[in-house]
């Protein structure tokens, strides 16, 4: 939105350099995104007259000017052709700069000096698009500078205005802010229309048939107006503002809308047929062509103007071809009306074709400001354009709209904002904008009763109305300070903690999470080989699945991580480490809801290491799983952990999985997937999976052990090689030597196991390390050996062991 400083004078008293109104206007939330002075640096450019316009001798485009200037006569190459002797004309002087950077130096064209520039409108920065020099009006003095001589020298400001400020869409709405700032009087125009016609009603009338979507329409006749140019006075306050004239009559509509915010459109009255207006919807498949020559195909929703027979504009957008006006119009018919919002913001975005008027009309515009609008235009166009205004407007307003009524009370204004605010102050500036009030009846908390007018629709809560209040008593007279609050530290609950725990020990394992979907085909599971009977058959329907492949809820997390492994396979991604942390759902018989159950699944396939010069080419295999576990059963505190070769899964490799427990409570199971299974995945390359129940691992999970000191004495090593039983496993003989708790033995390793020739059938050699330390003294061998020895005694009565 364009304003200029000298149009705003018009409406109201303003006394602030236009510095310091544009950081007032900024700074009441209409931002001035630029500031510019028209004719700064101009006056070099001075009013001149041509004395001699001959044609250049050496070119055909071309003519000679001898220009006076009032002290000097100078001669100037041209190359218009709407200037003649005697002209007054805008003559840029050697030395000048014109807007866009161009410098006026002393040259010659085509042989002849050229000593200055004839300037058009477009070089002077005052319009876009300019025919020809620029024509002066005579009676200026010479050698005066042109912006001053014709008081074009202003300063435009460009507003960024939020869409919710439809109020600001005008240089009156702009004045009326200012107005508020700085308690000045609002001067509204006072159109004084003569009507002299015959009265309206008789040769024209208005039907409404959609008052929801327009319920206000407005219209005047004026009859013998006389199509031509508008003055420069009128041109001018168009194009500064960012609009070219078209005729007299349109530019009117163009400066009333401008000026008041409120969009109209001239109708020529000799194409109207039946000479009446009707506002209805239109139907689905209608055309129309539209001013710019376009073809439009309008639906239902949309909002047509129409004569007797069909539509002749889009409602609040733009008008129709075949009733525009022209050069040969004498007869017009005045449209200023009031459209739902909605209903044009609809139809503009539909179509693509955004205008000023459709703009305006789809924030919101001022219904009351109809009437007003109308005679303000009405009474410009008979000044400008001749003709007689029918008697009577012909005024539409079915169902008359109600002011929105609030309240606001001093007290909460001044708690909101931190600074004292009186209901005088508040009654102040909001009356400052047009806003209506008075003391509010029944309530003792100094409270107002606010009548907000139709050109605020962004009013609609007393906080609103308390943000008005602090716009317009300025920001900065609210304190600085800084919010004084506590700050209470909650610690998660113990099972978020060990959740990320896990998450954490994955990843620093080098595993990547990875999360699925919870809806997952059917058909997942059979690839498992599960069980007819088991549990995890059982699934949570989807009552509207968008897919089959998501049609019901996951019971285990395998599937769909051996489905990511396959996938990642398939794109050449062979080396995997992948976990997911999630729940799965299991039905409860008689049960609304599901049982929701955290688990862990991860999996491993590929190189043990990632591919280089530096490392090995090693597949990774069930050790590099069970080692997780165990990385991650160590972060978690669980010691004494069984590996059961017993664990019932079928989709686990033979001798090549096992179950994981501590006491009585299974957490999991891990190991190498079926070949099978595989097969059925897609999967070319063996797998190692783990699938544990997450909380069984939190009930299982210890507290941290604390600080242990470190010994200052040596530790003794002892090795011992025993003949055991085949069937015996390592787990037995661990399980075994723990139940000894052997004060000074510190820890115990099994590092070997053999089997061969050279042993009995049936038997194998297990090779365990002990380790022996005190904390206070040093450990005699007499002491290590005999305590050595009971270890020995211990695994043969227990488990037959021979001490090789």
């Amino acid at each position: 939105m364009n304003v200029t400083l000298n149009w705003l004078k018009e409406y109201t008293s303003i006394d602030l350099a236009p510095e310091a109104l544009a950081h007032r206007l900024t700074m009441a939330g209409l931002e001035v995104d630029a500031l510019e002075k028209l004719g700064e640096g101009l006056d070099s450019v001075i009013v001149a007259r041509l004395v001699e316009v001959k044609p250049h001798p050496d070119a055909d485009r071309l003519t000679l000017c001898t220009v006076e200037t009032g002290t000097v006569t100078l001669q100037v190459v041209c190359g218009a052709t709407n200037h003649r002797a005697g002209d007054l004309v805008a003559f840029a002087q050697v030395g000048s700069e014109l807007p866009g950077g161009l410098k006026i130096k002393k040259s010659k064209i085509r042989g002849q000096d050229s000593n200055g520039m004839l300037c058009s409108l477009c070089e002077l920065g005052l319009a876009e698009v300019a025919e020809g020099i620029m024509i002066l009006p005579h009676g200026l003095e010479l050698g005066q500078p042109v912006f001053a001589a014709l008081g074009l020298k202003d300063v435009r400001f460009e507003l960024g205005l939020t869409p919710n400020r439809p109020d600001c869409l005008s240089v009156v709405g702009v004045a009326r802010e200012v107005a508020g700032m700085t308690g000045a009087t609002l001067r509204l125009p006072a159109p004084q229309l003569r009507e002299t016609g015959e009265a309206a009603v008789g040769k024209t009338s208005v039907t409404i048939l959609d008052p929801d979507l327009c319920p206000r329409y407005a219209a005047r006749l004026i009859e013998g107006v006389a199509i031509g140019p508008s003055p420069d006075w009128l041109v001018r306050r168009l194009e500064a503002v960012g609009m070219r004239s078209i005729n007299n009559v349109v530019d009117v509509t163009n400066f009333v809308m401008m000026e008041l915010g409120h969009p109209l459109h001239a109708f020529d009255f000799h194409y109207l047929r039946d000479r009446r207006i009707v506002v209805r919807r239109a139907h689905d498949g209608d055309c129309f062509t539209t001013l710019d020559g376009q073809v439009r195909t309008l639906m239902a929703d949309d909002l047509v103007i129409c004569d007797g027979e069909g539509a002749v504009a889009l409602a609040g957008i733009m008008g129709g071809e075949n009733s525009e006006v022209r050069p040969e119009t004498v007869d017009i018919l005045l449209e200023s009306a009031y459209f739902h919002p909605a209903a044009i913001r609809r139809t503009s975005k539909r179509l693509g074709l955004h205008t000023e008027s459709s703009h305006r009309f789809e924030r919101g515009a001022d219904i009351d400001m109809v009437p007003l609008a109308l005679d303000r235009a009405a009474a410009l166009i008979v000044e400008l354009a001749g003709g007689a205004v029918a008697a009577g407007m012909v005024d539409a307003y079915p169902r008359p709209l109600s002011r929105r009524q609030l309240s606001i009370s001093a007290e909460r204004t001044s708690q909101l904002l931190g600074v004292v605010v009186t209901a005088e102050e508040i009654q102040r500036v909001l009356g400052g904008i047009g806003l209506l009030t008075e003391p509010a009846t029944g309530r003792g908390d100094a409270a107002l009763c606010v009548t907000v007018p139709h050109f605020r629709p962004d009013l609609e809560r007393e906080i609103d109305l308390i943000e008005e209040v602090a716009r317009l008593i300025g920001y900065e007279r609210i304190p600085t300070s800084m919010p004084t609050s506590t700050l209470n530290s909650q610690p998660l609950p113990r099972h978020l903690q060990l959740e990320r725990l896990v998450r954490d020990r994955m990843a620093g394992l080098g595993f990547a999470e990875i999360i699925n979907y919870s809806f997952v085909a059917s058909t997942a599971i059979e690839r498992l080989g599960l069980a007819a009977a088991d549990p995890r058959r059982q699934f949570v329907q989807i009552l509207n699945p968008l897919t089959e492949e998501q049609a019901v809820m996951r019971t285990t997390l395998v599937p769909g991580l051996l489905e990511t492994a396959a996938r990642n396979i398939a794109y050449r991604t062979t080396d995997l480490a992948l976990f997911e942390l999630r729940p799965v759902f299991q039905p409860l018989a008689g049960e609304e809801l599901p049982r929701e159950q955290l688990r862990l699944t991860a999996l491993l396939t590929g190189r043990r290491e990632p591919e280089g010069w530096a490392q090995q080419a090693e597949k990774c295999d069930f050790f590099d799983i069970k080692g997780a576990v165990e990385e991650l059963l160590e972060s978690l505190s669980i010691r004494e952990v069984r590996w059961p070769a017993e664990h019932g899964e079928s989709y686990f490799h033979p001798g090549k999985s096992c179950a994981v427990e501590v006491g009585n409570q299974r957490l999991g199971t891990l190991g190498e997937i079926h070949p099978q299974v595989l097969r059925d995945f897609d999967i070319p390359q063996p797998v190692f999976l783990l699938d544990l129940d997450a909380e069984a691992l939190f009930a299982a999970a210890g507290r941290h052990p604390g600080f242990r000191p470190l010994s200052r004495y040596p530790d003794i090593e002892r090795d011992s090689a025993l003949l055991i039983d085949e069937e015996i496993s390592a787990q037995q003989v661990l399980d075994t030597l723990r139940q000894l708790r052997l004060k000074d033995l510190e820890s115990i390793v099994l590092f070997d196991v053999y089997r061969g020739a050279s042993l009995p059938p049936g038997k194998k050699s297990l090779a365990i390390r002990a380790r022996y330390r005190a904390l206070d003294r040093t450990l005699t061998d007499e002491l290590v050996q005999n305590l050595h020895g009971k270890l020995v005694q211990a695994l043969q009565k227990s488990l037959g062991a021979e001490l090789r």
